[in-house]
């Protein structure tokens, strides 16, 4: 149980670091945001848990293939708010648009040999 909470605290700090460092320098801000702190926290994580070689390999390269489509919305966003579109509207469409472009992946990825 206390991994578990340490787990959830430590996500905790870093969206409120990385909200933090935006509110100030945005740019430095999505910079931390960029980082695969996520990813490679969570690889660290699995690799304790089940140091299996060939799962790693697969989870990382499936990582890999699911940022490719959340990519589009870093650029909807932007796009819509700038024509005038509320916040909460950009960003909802811009997470139904990731939505959308996950399971076109999920659908297409296996067909074109990709291990999802």
């Amino acid at each position: 149980m206390f991994a578990l909470v340490a787990k959830a605290l430590l996500s905790g700090v870093l969206i409120v670091m990385i909200a933090e460092i935006g509110r100030k320098l945005p740019a430095v801000g999505a910079l931390v945001a960029s980082l695969p702190l996520v990813s490679v926290l969570g690889m660290i994580l699995l690799w304790q848990q089940r140091p299996d070689a060939e799962n790693m390999a697969v989870h990382a390269e499936a990582t890999f293939w699911y940022v490719l489509p959340s990519l589009p919305m870093f650029l909807a966003i932007p796009q819509m708010l700038r024509m005038g579109l509320p916040f909460w509207m950009a960003l909802v469409a811009g997470c139904a648009l990731t939505v959308v472009l996950y399971l076109a992946m999920m659908h297409f990825g296996p067909r074109l040999g990709l291990r999802l």
